[in-house]
């Protein structure tokens, strides 16, 4: 409603009762009158304020009507409208406020699809690398915490060659083996959608930050609700669910593939550590996590006897990082007939390097004995351990690496080149078509002309080798649109 319109219909409001004064007498009409003037007053006065919160001008005076300083014969008395709330319920001065942010990662900026990084722990609670921390954070009235909103919309749609197992991720252990009809298939989801709270604000011990997040690769039908993080650090002092600490969140390659190459070391699960900083950019972190056993037999099930400690050595420079990770579990199995305990660990070497022509190569290496929970192609395939015919507990070996090469072509277009192998040890006791190898290699071209949305295309193969030696392969042409909350 305009402010000519508004005046409008203070007059009329204001005026309607003048009839009725042509039957009382001279002294009704004037009091009736003089009050009829204040009212007009007060509510002129009233759209004054309005309209100069709106940045508009001043309420003018109507045709016919004296200006608003002539028209009270005496003193004003107060408004009795109630004030409309303030438009901004937070704080000027803390509005004004710059964020408070911790320090920034010296690592150099290494562009991703998925974004993980920016969900994972750090030592001293620093910024993932190249993110300047203050985005979309706002402050919580009463408190010293600020808080932010954010994720991103994710469309997928690919098509296969032949049947690659799964639909919705690339996951090259899935793919069935042995002739195949060679019948394309098609397939569209937005499953990786996802929506994260984080919060942050500064204390005693140091930054306290909370994440949680989420996607819908959950189980509750097509697009049920899957947690991906639920964590709290207080200084150095991680707990809750979230990326093993034996993960090296940023020697991952830019895919548009959700899952990626399988020798990556992808567990999410609960666990309690502690970052201990060092000088010159080096690092320490102790971790105990929880992550049960998956062992292959005819009978019985899995035990947990104790927590896995996992214990990680990094060093961050300008240029990129090396960390080195050690992994210490204990496998137990019962049945009947009795039961059984093994030993198992294993060891992950894993960097990235970013060349000041923007070009990036991330790389990484794994291998060891009942660690398959934690690597990506083995997770959930009970292929920690096997029970053999006599009741005994034979712990299975893998090993595998990865390489990625980011190269942007200019400031919107780039691209990455990956490829990883992973492997499983022979073992007699397991199934002919269990895993053996696999194989998996991807060439993508992103489009990111402003940071609020990216649009990739990705060809990827994946060849996957039983026990038995009978293999098979397929290709998937992707594609990804992705739309980002606050960016």
């Amino acid at each position: 409603m305009n402010g000519a319109t508004l005046r409008f219909l203070v007059l009329v409001a204001a005026l309607s009762p003048l009839p009725a004064l042509a039957q009382k007498t001279d002294d009704e009409r004037d009091a009736e009158i003089a009050h009829l003037r204040e009212t007009v007053d007060r509510l002129v006065q009233r759209i004054e304020v309005l309209e100069s919160e709106r940045g508009q001008a001043p309420v003018a005076a109507g045709p016919g009507l004296p200006a608003p300083a002539a028209v009270a014969t005496g003193p004003v008395p107060p408004a009795t409208t109630t004030p409309a709330p303030a438009a901004v319920v937070i704080d000027p001065a803390v509005a004004s406020m710059p964020v408070p942010v911790p320090d920034e990662s010296p690592l150099p900026a290494h562009p991703s699809f998925s974004e993980d990084e920016l969900g994972g722990a750090r030592v001293d609670n620093e910024l993932a690398p190249g993110e300047d921390g203050q985005e979309g954070f706002f402050p919580v009235r009463g408190t010293s915490t600020w808080l932010r909103l954010s994720g991103y919309a994710k469309l997928d749609a690919m098509y296969d060659t032949d049947d690659a197992g799964v639909s919705d991720q690339f996951i090259t252990s899935t793919i069935p083996a042995g002739d195949q009809a060679g019948d394309g298939s098609f397939n569209m989801h937005a499953r990786q959608t996802r929506f994260t709270i984080e919060a942050r604000r500064q204390t005693d011990y140091g930054w306290l930050r909370f994440v949680l997040q989420n996607d819908f690769y959950g189980s509750g039908g097509s697009y049920g609700y899957n947690l991906r993080h639920a964590w709290g650090q207080l200084g150095n002092t991680y707990v809750g669910y979230g990326f093993s600490a034996f993960l090296d969140l940023d020697s991952g390659p830019d895919t548009l593939d959700f899952a990626g190459p399988g020798a990556v070391p992808f567990a999410r699960l609960a666990s309690v550590r502690q970052y201990v900083p060092l000088s010159n950019g080096n690092q320490l972190v102790f971790a105990a996590e929880h992550a049960p056993p998956e062992i292959t037999s005819s009978s019985g099930s899995a035990r947990t006897t104790a927590p896995n400690l996992v214990f990680v050595a990094r060093h961050e420079g300008e240029s990129g990082h090396m960390q080195v990770g050690t992994l210490l579990r204990q496998l137990a199995y019962r049945d009947d007939a009795g039961s059984d305990e093994a030993m198992a660990g294993g060891i992950t070497v894993s960097g990235a390097w970013g060349a000041e022509a923007g070009n990036y190569v991330t790389w990484g290496a794994v291998g060891g004995r009942g660690i398959a929970t934690y690597v990506g192609d083995l997770g959930g395939i009970g292929l920690d351990a096997v029970v053999d015919d006599t009741g005994a507990l034979e712990v299975l070996d893998e090993w595998g690496g990865w390489i990625g090469y980011g190269h942007p072509w200019n400031e919107h277009w780039r691209s990455t080149l990956t490829w990883g192998r992973l492997y499983l040890d022979r073992n007699d006791s397991l199934a002919p078509d269990a895993f053996r190898r696999s194989d998996y290699a991807a060439a993508n071209v992103i489009y990111a002309p402003v940071p609020s949305w990216s649009w990739g295309l990705e060809l990827v193969y994946g060849k996957l080798q039983q026990q038995d030696g009978t293999d098979g392969d397929a290709f998937r042409l992707q594609t990804s649109l992705k739309y980002d909350f606050i960016k």
